[in-house]
């Protein structure tokens, strides 16, 4: 049990000394080289932990996509917040953690144009890591529309648009290079608002 616990230790740390070789060095130029001269360790070693670069960098994905998830699971169990200040608060944290994460989104991006090269689905790697997300987004709207705290519509409508807030935080973080997120974040709360039930 030891052994298998400092293995899951060991794996973590390479996980997150990897993740500042991607922001550094973006996917591309990220090698298996770097990354074990990041963590101290020979490949040979790390061959013990993971298979490949792409291996090691959706790892990375997911524990910062968890990271994200642990911070949106403690707003919905808050009893004390009706459903609008939940998804208000939700997606207020999600554009911090983004803001926060600017270098790791131009990984992410630079990632995905490279997959994009090839035959593989950029949208659908997307949509398998932000699954739990959408059911957090939609679990909410549903709760809201129940409680009669939101006006009542197509649950994947208001989805949609909330989640619309997230891509373009993307968006202007990248592409814009904005500083920060003030007016979409002013945005999101207007938008809630709208969705209340007068």
């Amino acid at each position: 049990m030891a052994v298998s616990v400092e293995h899951d230790k060991r794996r973590q740390k390479i996980l997150e000394k990897a993740l500042a070789v991607f922001m550094e060095d973006g996917f591309e130029n990220a090698t298996f080289q770097k990354i074990a001269d990041k963590c101290g360790i020979t490949r040979t070693i790390l061959y013990l932990y993971f298979k490949n670069k792409r291996e090691i960098f959706n790892y990375s994905i997911k524990q910062f996509l968890f990271s994200v998830e642990e911070g949106i699971n403690s707003i919905c169990s808050d009893e004390s917040l009706d459903s609008a200040e939940k998804i208000s608060q939700v997606l207020l944290s999600i554009l911090k953690q983004l803001e926060q994460s600017r270098q790791l989104l131009y990984v992410v991006l630079n990632y995905l144009l490279h997959l994009s090269k090839s035959d593989a689905d950029p949208e659908d790697r997307v949509r398998r890591r932000t699954v739990k997300l959408h059911r957090i987004l939609s679990a909410l709207v549903i709760e809201g529309i129940k409680s009669g705290e939101l006006k009542k519509a197509k649950v994947k409508i208001i989805h949609d648009y909330l989640y619309g807030f997230i891509e373009a935080a993307i968006y202007q973080l990248t592409v814009l290079k904005r500083e920060n997120l003030k007016e979409l974040k002013e945005a999101v709360v207007f938008a809630v608002n709208q969705l209340k039930a007068r």
